[in-house]
């Protein structure tokens, strides 16, 4: 059974999530970008307040998604690049704006791959100064509580004669 054709309505609504869309996305890639240069600068401070809207960013995103995936599907259509162009085919801005979605969806891609690597890295960094740092606990204080110099072995063994 071929699928049935769409409404002006369905055709406008699809538009509209397309813009909205293409908006959203580049103001998530906004809020990557300043993830990235915070990561950059070690500012755990503002990081773990960008959390927050970055997750609202992303969610809202995703609804988007869905709503389109939704409505391709009632109007008998699959969730894909093909389908959209298809339906657009006669709508040039609309087109140019879908293109704009798939641009910047793979810019945001990108950069959250950046940002994960750049998080591994840091997470590497820390690794290494905590084993330094448990290393250094496990050896004996060169300096007592006055700041004095402790000489390290030489000594008798405790037990010894």
């Amino acid at each position: 059974m071929p699928a049935p054709t769409p409404t002006p309505a369905d055709i406008q609504r699809l538009a509209l999530l397309i813009e909205a869309e293409a908006i959203q996305l580049r103001e998530f890639i906004g809020v990557l970008e300043k993830e990235t240069a915070l990561l950059i600068a070690a500012d755990i401070d503002a990081l773990m307040a960008l959390t927050k809207d970055k997750t609202d960013r992303y969610r809202q995103l995703q609804r988007l998604h869905d709503d389109r995936a939704m409505l391709l599907g009632r109007m008998g259509r699959s969730h894909s690049d093909a389908s959209i162009r298809e339906l657009c085919k006669n709508l040039p801005r609309v087109l140019a704006r879908w293109e704009e979605v798939l641009t910047l969806a793979r810019d945001a891609r990108e950069r959250n791959q950046l940002t994960g690597k750049l998080i591994h890295e840091r997470m590497q960094h820390n690794q290494t100064a905590l084993s330094v740092l448990l290393a250094a606990a496990d050896q004996p204080q060169l300096y007592d509580a006055a700041g004095n110099a402790r000489p390290t072995g030489g000594g008798r063994m405790l037990g010894s004669a």
